[in-house]
C-alpha cells in the first residue's frame, strides 16, 4: 500500500491524475481475441501455404507459367480467411467491450463504475456477491466469502475479514465490503493469473480434431510421395524433366484440401457475426459446433427459466410469534446483511431496511451454507434461509406449514432466532423458528415456448437449482417442462451411485450445491452425453467450466460471463433456439461441403500411389485441376455452406464426410485408371491427359449433383451455372488452351460418352454400397449403446484443479 492518505471517500481527481502519470494503473487486461497481425500471420504462415509456394516455384523454374494459376486460388482463400476472421474479431471485440466487467469505485466521495483497466493504486472498490476482483486489494470494511478456485483450484469459499488481502481474479461469493487496491499492473496477480481466469476452455471439437488428423496424415505423406512420383516419372517413363515436375505438382496440389480449413473458419466466423445480431457473444469459435451437438441441456432455474426476480407473497408467523415481531426481525436482518441476491432484494422491497447496527456480527449468505445471519446483543442471533439447514431435526416441527407452500411452487424462507452468538460462523445452539417468508419466482414469458422447442429437437432438459426440489418442480411445471414431477433432493444424493441413478431418471434437481452441479455435469458427460450448461451466478462457475458448452447471462455475475463460451447479451433464454439453429446450419453445411474437398483429396492420394506402379506419367497438369476444382468444389462449397439448414447433427464428422466422399473418389479413380488404356491405342500424353481431366470434371459434377440433393431453386441455379462453366471451359478454344484441355477429334469425344455415363452409374453403385455399410454400422452402434445403457454407472467424480 502506498503512503497516500485516502479515506472511504476515495481518491480525488488530482490524486488519480498523479497515479496515472506515475504509471500506477491497472493496464493488464488483454483483449480476448487475436490481434489483426496474428490473424494475418496465422492465415499466411501455414504448412500447406508453404508447400504450395514451393510447388509454384518449381513450376515457374521449368517455365510452365500458366500452371502457377493454382496460386491464385490459394491467395483468394487466404484473403477471404483474413477478411472474415478480422470481421468476426471486430464484432466480438465490440460485444466484449459492452459486456466487459466493471468495477465500482469511490472517487471524490461518489460511487462510480469504471472499466477494470482504469483502476489506479489506492482506489477504493466496493465489492459485492458475484463480482470478480480486478486488482489486488485489502479489505477495509465488511465481510466477504471469496472463491479462489480459479486461482488455486480450491473450491471451498474463504472468509475474509477487514485487513485481509483479496487477490485479483478471485470472486465474491457472498457478503459486501470496501477494499483498497494495493497492487496494480505488472505487480498485480492480474498480470499473471487474470488472463488464465478469463481463459475459455477450448472445447472438444470433432471438426477441429478431424481436420487436424486429415492434415497430419497428408502432411506426413505428401513429401515422400512427391519425391517418389517425380523420380518414377523422370527415370521410368518418357516424360522429360519439365513434364515430370508439372505432373508431380498436379498430384500433390490435388492431395491438399486447401479450402477445407478456410471453409470451416469462414462458416464459423459468419456464424459469429450472425449470432451477434441475436445479441449473442461467441467467446470461442468452435463452441458453435459443440452447442449444435448438445443432447442434454442443464438449466439453472434462476435467471434462465425465471426472470431472476422474486416477489414476496406473504408472511407466516410460527409458534405463537406475531406478525409485527416477524417483520421487525426481517428488517433487522436486511439492515445488517446489506446483500444483493434476489431473495434479499425481494424482501427489502417488501420490508425496507435501515443502517447497520454498530457491533453486529454478520455471516453472509452462500449457496453452500444456504443461510445468512446477524448477531447483535440487542437481538441475539437471527438467521434466514432454508429451514432444513437452519433447524436440522427441528425442521420437523414446521415441515407441514412450509410444505403447504413449497408444494404450490413457492420458495419458503425460514426466519429463526437464538440468544447465543455465532461460533466461528457456525450456527449457535437453541435456534427456534419465528416464521416463514413466502416468495415466488417470476417465470419468463418465453420459457414455455423455448422448452417446447428443445423437446422437439430431442434435447433432454435438466433443471438444477439450490432451491427446495418441490419448489423447483412447480416452477418447471409452470414453465411447461415435461416430467416436471421427476424431482430429486440433492441433499439425499450422498453417494455417487445415488447421484448417477438420479441423473438418469430425474428432470429436476433441488438443493444442489455448486460441487454437486459440477458432479452432475461430469456424470452426464461420462454417460456419453454432450452437455450444455446455462448459469448466471458464482455458484454456477464450476459446472460452467466443466460443461462441453457453457452459456452465461450478461446480467449475471462477472465470473459466470468470464468462464462461459457464449454470453446472451440480452440475458434472454428465448435466444437459445436461434443459437442452436445457427450452430446446426453451420455444422451440417460444413459436413456437406467438406465431402467435396475430401473427394479430391482421397482420389488424388489413391492415384498418386497407383501411378507409382503404373508405367505412365501422372495424367494431370495443375491448370486442369485448378479449373475443375474451382467449378465443382470451391465455389459450390462456399455457397452451400451458407444455406439455411436446421437438421439435427447425426453421427461423427470424420465418419460422415469420409462416407460421403468414398463413392465419388472411387468413381474418379476407376475411370482415370481406365483412361490410361489410351496409350495402348497410340494416344499421346496431351490427349490422354485431356480425356482424363474431362472425365474427372464429369465425375465431380456427378458428386456435386449428389451433394446438392434435395434440389431447391438455389441449388438448381448453382448446379446449372457450374455445369455450363465446365462445358464452356473445355470447348471454347481460348479457355481450352488456357486450362490445357487440348483439342481432340470426335472419335475421342464419343469415346468419353460411355465413360461419362459410367461415372454416374458408378456413383449410384458406390453410393448404395456405402449406404449399406453405414446402415450396418449404425445398427451395430445402436445395439452397443443399448447394451451400455443397461450396465451399472461407475464413479466418475474426480477432483478438478
Amino acid at each position: 500500500m502506498s503512503d497516500a492518505d485516502t479515506s472511504l471517500s476515495g481518491l480525488t481527481k488530482e490524486e488519480v491524475t498523479q497515479r496515472v502519470q506515475k504509471g500506477q494503473t491497472n493496464l493488464t487486461q488483454t483483449v480476448p481475441t487475436k490481434s489483426v497481425k496474428r490473424i494475418i500471420r496465422d492465415n499466411i504462415c501455414t504448412l500447406f501455404n508453404l508447400i504450395n509456394v514451393i510447388l509454384a516455384a518449381l513450376v515457374i523454374a521449368v517455365g510452365s507459367y500458366k500452371n502457377v494459376l493454382f496460386m491464385g486460388v490459394i491467395l483468394c482463400n487466404t484473403a477471404i480467411g483474413i477478411f472474415q476472421e478480422i470481421r468476426a474479431k471486430r464484432t466480438v471485440d465490440r460485444l466484449s467491450l459492452i459486456s466487459a466487467p466493471k468495477a465500482h469505485v469511490l472517487r471524490d466521495g461518489a460511487l462510480i463504475q469504471l472499466p477494470m483497466e482504469e483502476l489506479v493504486l489506492d482506489d477504493i472498490m466496493m465489492l459485492e456477491a458475484g463480482q470478480q476482483v480486478g486488482a489486488d486489494c485489502v479489505l477495509l470494511e465488511g465481510n466477504c466469502e471469496m472463491d479462489e478456485s480459479l486461482l488455486t483450484g480450491e473450491s471451498d469459499p474463504i472468509h475474509k475479514a477487514p485487513g485481509e488481502e483479496l487477490l485479483s481474479g478471485s470472486i465474491v461469493v457472498s457478503g459486501k465490503g470496501y477494499a483498497r487496491i494495493n497492487r496494480v499492473g505488472k505487480d498485480s496477480y492480474a498480470a499473471k493469473i487474470l488472463g488464465d481466469v478469463k481463459y475459455i476452455k477450448k472445447p472438444h471439437s470433432e471438426i477441429m480434431v478431424a481436420i487436424n488428423q486429415i492434415l497430419k496424415v497428408i502432411g506426413i505423406g505428401i513429401i515422400p510421395v512427391g519425391l517418389l512420383l517425380f523420380g518414377k516419372s523422370l527415370f521410368f517413363t518418357d516424360a522429360n524433366f519439365s513434364l515430370a515436375i508439372v505432373s508431380t505438382v498436379a498430384a500433390l496440389i490435388g492431395m491438399i484440401p486447401e479450402g477445407l480449413v478456410l471453409l470451416t473458419s469462414v462458416v464459423l466466423a459468419v456464424s459469429v457475426i450472425r449470432l451477434s445480431r441475436h445479441k449473442t457473444l461467441v467467446q470461442e469459435l468452435y463452441c458453435i459446433e459443440t452447442l449444435a451437438r448438445v443432447d442434454t441441456l442443464c438449466l439453472d432455474k434462476t435467471g434462465t427459466i425465471t426472470e431472476g426476480r422474486l416477489d414476496v407473497k406473504g408472511l407466516v408467523p410460527l409458534l405463537g410469534h406475531t406478525m409485527e415481531e416477524l417483520e421487525e426481525i426481517c428488517r433487522f436482518l436486511l439492515s445488517n446483511l446489506q446483500d444483493n441476491n434476489p431473495t434479499y432484494l425481494a424482501m427489502f422491497h417488501r420490508f425496507g431496511g435501515g443502517s447497520p447496527l454498530p457491533g453486529a456480527a454478520v455471516v453472509p449468505f452462500s449457496s453452500a451454507r444456504k443461510w445468512s445471519g446477524v448477531y447483535h446483543s440487542a437481538y441475539g442471533t437471527c438467521c434466514m434461509g432454508a429451514g432444513q439447514f437452519l433447524l436440522g431435526d427441528g425442521y420437523e416441527a414446521i415441515r407441514f406449514q412450509a410444505e403447504q407452500y413449497s408444494q404450490k411452487g413457492y420458495r419458503v424462507i425460514a426466519i429463526v432466532k437464538s440468544p447465543l452468538p455465532f461460533r466461528e460462523q457456525q450456527l449457535p445452539q437453541g435456534l427456534a423458528p419465528i416464521g416463514l417468508v413466502v416468495i415466488r419466482d417470476v417465470i419468463r414469458p418465453q420459457a414455455p415456448e423455448t422448452l417446447r422447442y428443445f423437446k422437439e429437437q430431442g434435447v433432454d432438459i435438466k433443471i438444477i437449482s439450490g432451491d427446495d426440489p418441490v419448489t423447483v418442480s412447480q416452477v418447471a411445471r409452470r414453465a411447461g417442462l415435461e416430467h416436471w414431477d421427476l424431482a430429486a433432493d440433492a441433499t439425499k444424493l450422498d453417494t455417487p451411485e445415488k447421484l448417477a441413478q438420479a441423473a438418469q431418471t430425474c428432470q429436476v434437481f433441488g438443493r444442489v450445491t455448486p460441487r454437486q452441479k459440477l458432479e452432475l455435469v461430469q456424470l452426464l458427460k461420462s454417460q456419453g452425453h454432450t452437455v450444455a450448461m446455462t448459469g448466471d451466478g458464482v455458484n454456477d462457475v464450476l459446472a460452467l467450466r466443466e460443461a462441453d458448452c457453457s452459456i452465461a447471462m450478461a446480467q449475471g455475475s462477472d465470473a459466470a460471463r468470464n468462464v462461459s463460451q457464449l454470453v446472451l447479451l440480452d440475458s434472454n433464454f428465448a435466444s437459445m433456439p436461434k443459437v442452436v439453429a445457427e450452430g446446426r446450419r453451420s455444422i451440417n453445411n460444413i459436413q456437406r461441403s467438406s465431402s467435396l474437398f475430401l473427394v479430391k483429396t482421397i482420389f488424388s492420394a489413391i492415384l498418386a500411389v497407383l501411378f507409382l506402379f503404373l508405367p505412365v506419367t501422372y495424367p494431370y497438369v495443375p491448370i486442369q485441376l485448378t479449373m475443375i476444382n474451382a467449378l465443382t468444389i470451391g465455389a459450390p462449397s462456399f455457397i452451400l455452406a451458407l444455406e439455411p439448414n436446421r437438421e439435427r447433427i447425426k453421427g461423427r464428422f470424420i465418419y460422415n464426410v469420409i462416407c460421403r466422399s468414398i463413392p465419388g473418389a472411387f468413381t474418379v479413380v476407376v475411370g482415370v485408371v481406365l483412361m490410361q488404356l489410351g496409350y495402348l491405342f497410340g494416344l499421346d500424353f496431351n490427349t490422354v491427359s485431356t480425356m482424363t481431366a474431362v472425365y474427372t470434371g464429369v465425375a465431380e459434377l456427378a458428386v456435386l449433383f449428389w451433394v446438392c440433393k434435395p434440389f431447391n431453386a438455389l441449388r438448381i441455379a448453382l448446379y446449372t451455372v457450374m455445369s455450363l462453366g465446365f462445358v464452356l471451359g473445355i470447348t471454347i478454344p481460348f479457355t481450352g488452351d488456357l486450362f490445357s484441355f487440348y483439342i481432340f477429334d470426335w472419335i475421342h469425344l464419343w469415346t468419353l460418352v460411355p465413360f461419362a455415363l459410367a461415372a454416374w452409374g458408378m456413383m449410384w453403385g458406390f453410393g448404395k454400397l456405402t449406404q449399406k455399410g453405414i446402415d450396418r454400422w449404425e445398427l451395430h452402434e445402436q445395439k452397443k449403446l443399448k447394451s451400455d445403457s443397461l450396465s451399472e454407472p461407475s464413479n466418475v467424480f474426480q477432483e478438478k484443479t
